[in-house]
């Protein structure tokens, strides 16, 4: 008998051994499965989150208005700023009514040491740089993006476009903007676009010109809404919306909106208020 319990005893361990191997086995791929399946959920809620708040290729980039350089008044001096008084209403914006009592952001936009940024002589000038350091279509295809920002904007404001650039008012030129760094930062942030003006004295007139910098890596949509955006800026809105639904809003979404009511009732606004920009200097005195 003994002899035939050996054999038994032994049947039984492995029959015990061989579940609790399965069990252990079944357990570790469950937990591995279940680890794979928490990153992959975290890293797909990171990219949809993501991809709602701002698209891919420009989450990081920002709209900026940079602060107006010391006045030159070249060629004259002494030169005193004449009172700062409105301009007549363009027709454009005399016609214009929102329909929709939609408000406006005003109270955003920035003065200037010579009053708002108001033109005074239209069609207000528009060049528009052909990129020369990508390939004919797509360069084509650029300027096609910012003639179309031009248009829209055209409803609003008399605009031309012009071939050369030294009788521009505005300049719009392919180019990346220099990193912006944030006052409690010393990491600088890149910008999607740059927006930058200058005055200049002709036949004793004060009168400022702009030059807008769109990043390359704008494209598309986002190229127009950048356009769109910085033109805004440079027909006079020196500031910005804290609505998504603006063309004027603070940064760059992932469906940019047209121009919206907001933006021509704040535009309309800035329009009415005074400025030293188109009027007479005071003080004729000649450069020596």
């Amino acid at each position: 008998m003994v002899p035939n319990q050996q054999p038994l005893t032994t049947n039984h361990q492995t029959t015990t051994n061989i579940p609790t191997s399965l069990i252990w086995q079944r357990l570790l791929a469950f937990i591995g499965l279940a680890i794979i399946t928490g990153l992959l959920f975290i890293l797909t809620n990171v990219q949809s989150f993501a991809d709602f708040s701002y698209s891919p290729s420009f989450s990081t980039k920002y709209y900026d208005i940079t602060n107006l350089p010391p006045i030159t008044l070249a060629p004259y001096h002494p030169t005193t700023l004449a009172s700062p008084k409105p301009h007549p209403l363009p027709s454009t914006l005399m016609r214009w009514q929102d329909t929709t009592n939609s408000g406006d952001y005003f109270s955003q936009v920035a003065t200037t040491p010579v009053g708002y940024l108001v033109w005074s002589q239209f069609p207000v000038k528009v060049y528009i740089e052909t990129p020369s350091t990508i390939d004919p279509k797509q360069a084509q295809a650029w300027v096609n993006s910012v003639l179309q920002a031009v248009k829209e904007w055209s409803a609003y404001l008399p605009l031309q476009v012009v071939e050369k650039q030294e009788v521009a008012d505005i300049t719009v030129i392919r180019k990346t903007p220099p990193l912006q760094k944030l006052p409690n930062s010393n990491i600088p942030r890149a910008r999607s676009a740059q927006t930058t003006y200058e005055f200049y004295n002709n036949k004793n007139i004060l009168y400022h010109r702009f030059t807008i910098l769109l990043s390359p890596s704008q494209t598309g949509q986002y190229l127009l809404a950048a356009a769109r955006h910085e033109l805004g800026h440079a027909l006079g809105i020196w500031g910005h919306s804290q609505l998504q639904s603006d063309s004027l809003y603070f940064s760059q979404v992932r469906n940019p909106p047209p121009i919206s009511a907001r933006d021509v009732n704040t535009l309309k606004r800035v329009y009415e208020q005074p400025t030293c920009l188109g009027w007479t200097l005071q003080g004729t005195g000649n450069r020596d």
